[in-house]
């Protein structure tokens, strides 16, 4: 491509109602990232790879079990995350990321060095 970046299989690229105009790759990039937990989920993804789910919610301070699972789920039909059932007896499930969840690790990233430049916490009242 002429912008530099490489041109992707349509094959592999995920289909969205706005494609073609000039807005959409910001709109659904926030759209499929932009839940409080999900960007949290795919930097512990990134950061430890495959996780159960007790041991992703044990990453993800402070979620709760519903919020988890419904996260996942939406991870998952929006094709960022995958989830694989490891052992039937007793029951084990493992999520990972996606090749797409993969590829948004710069994004994630560079979402967490801009919070670590600008971020601080409140200054304590006297």
């Amino acid at each position: 491509m002429e912008d530099g970046r490489e041109e992707t299989d349509p094959i592999e690229q995920l289909e969205v109602w706005c494609a073609g105009e000039d807005w959409c790759p910001v709109t659904t990039t926030a759209t499929f990232i932009g839940k409080k937990w999900h960007p949290v989920i795919i930097h512990r993804l990134l950061e430890n790879g495959p996780c159960g789910f007790n041991e992703l919610q044990a990453e993800v301070d402070g979620i709760s079990s519903k919020v988890l699972s419904e996260s996942l789920e939406d991870l998952g039909e929006k094709q960022l995350v995958e989830r694989t059932v490891v052992s039937e007896k007793p029951f084990r499930v493992q999520y990972s990321l996606s090749h797409h969840g993969r590829s948004l690790e710069p994004v994630i990233y560079a979402m967490r060095d801009w919070g670590l430049e600008h971020l601080a916490e409140p200054a304590e009242e006297i």
